[in-house]
């Protein structure tokens, strides 16, 4: 397993690259610590910031608890910041990369999208976005799943990667009651309406299991399944509450129309406000 962590030697950073040497002492895993400098710049400037750049990447492999006794490859590139991780993690061939969380600027983001964004919308690795302070490994895990190949692929990427598994892992699923509206504006009773409504949540959660149990993510010691009616995101964001896990594993694309777009737009809303740790991961290509 090979791990990228991108630095930008920043706080939320620091955190990131702590996860990442966390992650790669559990799994054995190669780990490359990457930096971009700005090209967009005179040549010398550039020069001079590489190998800035180059001594404090190797202060940190030298200084910092997680990293110590580990194989650590620091990389520095030059380049546009979400190019320039897109390469070094081609350079390393990394399984994972591991990025702190964005810092916001309302109208760049707007336009373009943060760095992170960016990077896992169009690069082809899973991206770990470290929101909170590393303590301790991980332990327990969420995962949005919408019935589709994609919130698979995201599930079994997670436990390949060696996120929690087994009974440390758990399934929430959005379903819609589509007549609910309906039967209000009839003027049926509430008891009525929320009949319908449980026998909906009922309906959708064996759905779910049989979904499961056809793509063998039953086979990790029955994971706890949360089935709510709601939209996508609220839903996920009341789950994380209640479940409190230490990483959310969601997909970066998913289904639309009725059946609602849990994993693609859901998924942008989730990394922008979510405060939990979130692991994104690409279709498979």
């Amino acid at each position: 397993m090979r791990i990228l962590a991108a630095t930008d030697f920043s706080t939320r950073s620091q955190r990131a690259v702590r996860r990442a040497g966390m992650l790669a002492r559990e799994r054995g895993a190669e780990l490359t610590l990457a930096h971009v400098v700005d090209d967009d710049q005179h040549p010398y400037m550039v020069a001079l910031e590489m190998r800035e750049a180059e001594r404090i990447l190797g202060e940190q492999i030298g200084a910092m608890a997680e990293l110590q006794g580990l194989h650590v490859r620091p990389l520095t590139v030059a380049g546009d910041p979400f190019d320039g991780i897109l390469r070094a993690g081609a350079s390393a061939s990394a399984d994972l990369v591991v990025m702190g969380a964005h810092r916001k600027q309302l109208l760049r983001d707007i336009l373009v999208g943060t760095t992170i964004e960016r990077v896992i919308r169009t690069g082809p690795f899973p991206v770990l976005m470290v929101n909170g302070e590393v303590e301790q490994p991980y332990r327990t895990a969420l995962a949005p799943v919408d019935l589709s190949e994609l919130s698979v692929n995201a599930v079994r990427s997670g436990l390949a990667l060696g996120l929690p598994g087994g009974d440390r892992l758990a399934i929430v699923h959005a379903f819609t009651a589509l007549g609910k509206g309906q039967m209000f504006h009839a003027g049926l009773s509430a008891r009525v309406i929320d009949g319908y409504v449980a026998e909906e949540r009922m309906r959708a959660t064996n759905e779910l299991a049989a979904f499961l149990k056809a793509n063998g993510l039953d086979d990790h010691g029955q994971p706890v399944r949360v089935v709510e009616e709601g939209a996508p995101f609220e839903v996920i964001a009341t789950a994380v509450k209640q479940v409190k896990p230490d990483v959310l594993i969601i997909g970066t694309r998913g289904r639309s129309g009725i059946t609602k777009a849990l994993l693609g737009s859901v998924t942008e809303e989730v990394l922008q406000s979510l405060d939990v740790d979130i692991l994104a991961v690409p279709p498979i290509r």
